[in-house]
């Protein structure tokens, strides 16, 4: 076994159906987990739904039925959408299970053991739809005079008797933390807004409700359920068996990345952390915060009318034209945008035309002109110099890959498939044929070599396709024909743009 690699997302709340911003992250932590595989680790990937919490109450209650019924239904929209995106996900968590519960309130006893938790009344600005407390100087008023959160969400004061986490005794042990361990926080934008935010002085967390009861209750205090956010960053370890010293935990914790968006860097960067120094539990070794995906430059909301269902985006372009698009096009880290032509352009240029076709045409020639028997590559100075560009671009797309730079390695990995293409070019395999039919054996069987190194790298974002290339030309070898190859990629045409309607 190679050394354990473990990867979660961001469990979605599924007060509504899956969004593009939904597959984004799933995507991206999918390619993350399948290249971490293919450099022999030892991968544990998690996904899964965070299903209590206010919002989740009352979402449930405008359809007629109970939150648990709600969130049976609704969770189970984002497992369809996990597989349909061919997203290989270990363990789908969800924060209704029982050992979910047992978790929650294990690492609560901690806490409490380490005398951080004390009883107290709750006043201030609470955000329904953010699930989060806000300071009043963090708001900013709406043209209406209502008052708005950081995020623009609604806010309403709240009065209640509450548990706090003494958050702000651990303003210095994350600032120490953070400088220790300098990829902590990734990318270093997120890193410095976490740490002007707490370097501006934490204050104590409210960590339970009790204006409702759709949540894990509170150890010892009945009428209380805990905050969301506490019960929903525990899934990270519940996955793994805490609070039982399982093999699952003694071989994947701490975690070697938590991919999340970068609307949710706070509550993993500065309270997850935090909790578990109380809980005297191991921090991740990463927190990822990618940026947004954006429909046109424009963020998406049920109320502009422009939220994507990525299922039907897969449904019209393909999953792996999808998968492929959203990690070239997007420098990670970063916002990115979307739309059908984009899609279209990207997919068709790359995919369809250098890439597929340059797999097409080489096992085409392979299965007319010489059996379907795969030849051995040449070793004339170009055929070399093929390969070792070849071998240069792959090496690239791994160490880009292994940084999250999967835009830069894509674009790597094309330099080499617009050399084979060229290579093709100039020599001509379909002239050699009749001139020099050797010399044609040689240059096909290096486009092949070279067509399965390609093929081999781009694996984890395409990897529906790449199994069918990589078995096809695997099933040449020991002398044994080939079957005819089918295009892999077809050409994507622009209809109209798949329903962009409020969900």
């Amino acid at each position: 076994m190679g050394d354990p690699f473990y990867i979660t997302t961001a469990i979605s709340y599924p007060n509504g159906p899956p969004h593009i911003g939904h597959a984004y992250e799933a995507i991206a932590a999918d390619v993350i987990a399948r290249f971490q595989r293919s450099q022999g680790r030892d991968v544990r990937f998690q996904t899964g739904t965070d299903e209590h919490g206010l919002k989740m109450a009352q979402a449930a209650r405008a359809e007629g039925v109970g939150p648990r019924v709600f969130a049976d239904q609704m969770s189970r929209l984002f497992q369809e959408m996990c597989d349909k995106l061919n997203i290989s996900y270990d363990r789908f968590i969800r924060t209704s299970e029982p050992e979910h519960y047992r978790a929650s309130q294990a690492i609560w006893l901690a806490m409490e053991e380490r005398g951080d938790l004390y009883l107290d009344r709750y006043e201030g600005w609470y955000s329904v739809r953010d699930e989060a407390y806000y300071e009043a100087e963090e708001l900013t008023t709406a043209h209406d005079g209502n008052r708005l959160s950081p995020q623009g969400t609604p806010v309403e004061w709240t009065v209640e008797e509450s548990w706090f986490f003494r958050l702000s005794k651990y303003q210095q042990p994350l600032l120490d933390h953070y400088a220790a361990h300098p990829d902590f926080i990734q990318p270093e934008s997120r890193r410095n807004e976490v740490f002007r935010f707490v370097e501006g002085g934490l204050k104590d967390l409210s960590i339970s409700r009790t204006s409702f009861d759709w949540g894990v209750p509170v150890p010892r205090s009945d009428n209380h359920v805990m905050y969301v956010w506490l019960d929903a960053l525990t899934n990270y370890i519940t996955g793994l068996g805490y609070p039982d010293k399982t093999e699952l935990w003694q071989r994947y914790w701490p975690a070697d990345v938590h991919l999340i968006g970068k609307d949710v860097v706070r509550f993993h960067a500065v309270y997850w952390p935090a909790f578990l120094m109380s809980a005297g539990i191991e921090l991740p070794k990463t927190v990822y915060g990618h940026g947004f995906l954006l429909s046109r430059g424009e963020k998406m909301s049920k109320s502009v009318g422009n939220v994507v269902d990525p299922l039907e985006l897969s449904e019209v372009f393909g999953v792996d034209a999808l998968r492929y698009f959203l990690m070239r096009e997007v420098t990670f880290g970063q916002d990115g945008s979307y739309s059908a032509e984009a899609i279209v352009n990207r997919v068709n240029a790359e995919l369809a035309n250098s890439f597929g076709n340059l797999a097409q045409r080489t096992l085409s020639m392979i299965f007319k002109n010489l059996g379907g028997i795969l030849p051995g590559a040449g070793d004339a100075p170009e055929d070399e110099e093929l390969l070792a560009k070849v071998e240069v671009a792959c090496s690239e797309l791994t160490q880009r890959f292994g940084q999250y730079g999967f835009s830069a390695g894509l674009e790597a990995w094309m330099s080499a498939v617009f050399a084979c293409n060229a290579y093709v070019d100039a020599q001509a395999p379909w002239t050699l044929r009749k001139t020099d039919p050797e010399r044609m054996a040689a240059v096909l069987g290096t486009l092949v070599a070279a067509v399965r190194q390609l093929t081999q790298a781009v694996a984890p974002v395409i990897p529906e396709s790449a199994d069918k290339l990589l078995t096809l030309i695997d099933s040449g070898s020991g002398g044994q024909p080939i079957a005819q190859p089918q295009p892999l990629f077809p050409r994507l045409e622009l209809e109209e743009e798949p329903a962009e309607a409020a969900k």
